[in-house]
């Protein structure tokens, strides 16, 4: 190959690596109790930078607001998927959450040619993926992903406190602080609670106990 033909070779790769359209990914909800588990996928627009992105978990509620209404503004593509009750109770949370990483995907309105994910397991992509674990504290396009999630998924949270305000899903957002497993032997499962996970099974078996026991089987027959 002569030196000419070379250069050409190595400014087609150069071309195609500065093409690549790549989008973050990150989910909000593997660790609560209740409610779905959410993901997003960004494509940030590197002529319209955003300042301040970082870890969802490391920034108050309302600075998260603010970031991802910039977000959405901004950038070049975004989408937020997820993966109901019923089917993280089917899959086990692990599959539900990279389900609900390849909706966020699928559903983006620009087609990415290359995933950038937090963590180190891959969903299923129709693309490139590269794994980043703490990806949402270093990389910008996962830390905007995260910001998306999490919002999302805290506005369901609160919805579903207006359906079951026993369970005061507005303050822990279904993840298993006191307050919450306290309401949740106190009332028993409502229809947001994930069954598979091991404090909701344990309430559940503790309500159909306390019902078996209060049901009036009545006295055995003399004797």
């Amino acid at each position: 190959m002569s030196r000419r033909a070379a250069a050409a070779d190595q400014g087609a790769l150069a071309l195609a690596f500065d093409a690549r359209v790549v989008c973050g990914v990150d989910e909000a909800g593997r660790g609560p109790l209740a409610g779905p588990v959410v993901a997003a996928a960004v494509i940030l627009d590197p002529a319209r930078p955003i300042d301040g992105l970082r870890d969802s978990k490391q920034l108050s509620a309302a600075r998260r607001d603010a970031l991802a209404a910039a977000i959405r503004e901004r950038a070049m593509g975004w989408a937020v998927a997820r993966a109901s009750v019923a089917e993280i109770d089917r899959l086990n949370i692990l599959r539900a959450s990279l389900l609900a990483m390849r909706r966020a995907v699928a559903a983006l309105p620009v087609v990415p040619t290359l995933a950038r994910v937090d963590g180190n397991q891959p969903p299923r992509l129709d693309c490139g993926i590269e794994l980043i674990v703490g990806g949402d504290a270093i990389e910008p396009c996962i830390s905007a992903a995260s910001i998306l999630a999490k919002t999302e998924r805290d506005a369901e949270l609160m919805r579903l406190h207006t359906r079951f305000p026993g369970y005061g899903f507005d303050r822990h957002k279904g993840y298993p602080s006191f307050q919450h497993l306290e309401r949740l032997r106190a009332l028993g499962p409502c229809a947001a609670h994930r069954r598979s996970f091991a404090p909701v099974r344990e309430a559940l078996a503790a309500a159909g106990a306390a019902a078996f026991d209060a049901a009036d089987h009545g006295p055995g027959p003399d004797r």
